[in-house]
């Protein structure tokens, strides 16, 4: 009885004491019943490699093109009034402000050798410009040259181990492409936001002479300026330049200007301190039933031209007032901005052909394009 008894005993206490030990290590086995002691099991996920990429992510993309992303901070010195020192100015209208005016934008390093692609308002008129990076380095930049009619700019700076952006190609871009924006949104730091392309070619807006905008949905907001549109390669496919806002922040209608017109202004201003340009001298306008009517001309497409500057290059070409012009150089032109961006490709001094509906007649010119004059700029 005894020797069953210390059996009974050292079995119970092994069994014990396996209780525990997988009560302890492996709760799971006991089906998780711990809520006497108040414990909580949960199972978690085994703990991801960091360099796995979640599917769906755009990390690769935006850790790519976002080191090229800069920001630019602008001063310019505060304008003095003529009279500001008489006592008698500043009895009846106190002490004028001498504090400068700051500006904020973004930029995006489109070579090693330190070229930067900005929008022109962001620089435009500033005393000093200075450039900071991703990687918190800072420098002054220099103006190479501005285009008011596309409002980009280009800028210089001196630093070594430049990362640059890779272009993309805008022209194969389609309505629904999904798009990364990379800026300094209200000077909080880079931030980087997602969209797709929402509509491609919008002109007519009014915010530049040429205007061939890409549209998108993500959010582009004062400080973005400048910075860069990129597709989920990493690749540049434009220029964030300006949205609609009601408010002043973002309502999902931004515009960015491709980067093969950004390319082409990069290139002249780098080559000639300047983009040249195609000008004929013309006023063309839209073609409505009313202008048609007035014109005596039955055309449905094309731009009616409705003054002709004396002298100038389509004067000595044969254009006249009330002749429609439907194709330059071989391309259809439907609209004013079409027209306006087909005659500036083409090269000053060298003939082109322009197809032309005259009343109920087609005729052939050549024309051959001036040199477009350069924006005045307006008195401050």
């Amino acid at each position: 009885m005894k020797r069953l008894w210390l059996l009974f005993c050292q079995t119970a206490t092994i069994l014990l004491a396996a209780y525990f030990v997988v009560g302890t290590l492996k709760p799971a086995w006991l089906g998780n019943r711990s809520a006497g002691s108040g414990a909580i099991a949960l199972m978690e996920a085994p703990a991801a490699s960091s360099s796995a990429v979640p599917p769906g992510s755009f990390r690769l993309a935006a850790q790519k093109s976002s080191a090229a992303v800069v920001s630019i901070n602008t001063s310019k010195a505060a304008k003095k009034h003529p009279r500001s020192d008489d006592p008698w100015f500043k009895f009846f209208f106190g002490e004028q402000g001498n504090e400068p005016q700051v500006g904020l934008g973004s930029g995006v390093i489109v070579s090693a050798n330190g070229y930067i692609l900005t929008n022109n308002h962001v620089v435009e008129s500033a005393d000093e410009i200075e450039v900071i990076l991703n990687d918190s380095r800072r420098a002054l930049a220099k103006v190479i040259g501005t285009d008011p009619d596309t409002d980009l700019a280009v800028l210089k700076i001196d630093l070594d181990r430049l990362p640059a952006i890779v272009l993309g190609n805008s022209d194969t871009l389609q309505v629904g492409d999904q798009v990364l924006a990379i800026g300094n949104p209200f000077g909080v730091g880079q931030t980087v936001t997602g969209g797709i392309v929402s509509a491609l070619g919008r002109n007519q807006l009014g915010i530049n002479t040429f205007e061939n905008f890409i549209q998108t949905d993500a959010a582009i907001n004062p400080g973005n300026s400048g910075g860069a549109l990129v597709d989920t390669h990493g690749n540049l496919l434009g220029i964030n330049t300006a949205i609609y806002s009601r408010s002043g922040g973002s309502m999902g209608i931004g515009f960015a200007i491709p980067v093969s017109t950004a390319k082409l202004v990069m290139e002249g201003i780098v080559a000639d301190g300047q983009v040249t340009r195609g000008w004929i001298g013309v006023e063309p306008n839209d073609l409505s039933p009313e202008l048609a009517e007035t014109f005596g001309v039955k055309a449905k497409d094309g731009v009616i031209i409705t003054g002709v500057l004396q002298n100038g290059p389509a004067a000595r070409s044969g254009i006249r007032p009330g002749d429609v012009i439907t194709t330059v150089a071989g391309k259809p032109v439907g609209n004013v901005s079409e027209l306006l961006s087909s005659v500036a490709a083409l090269k000053p001094g060298t003939a082109s052909k322009f197809s032309v509906l005259r009343r109920d007649e087609k005729i052939e010119l050549d024309v051959t394009p001036g040199v477009r004059p350069r924006p005045r700029k307006l008195e401050q």
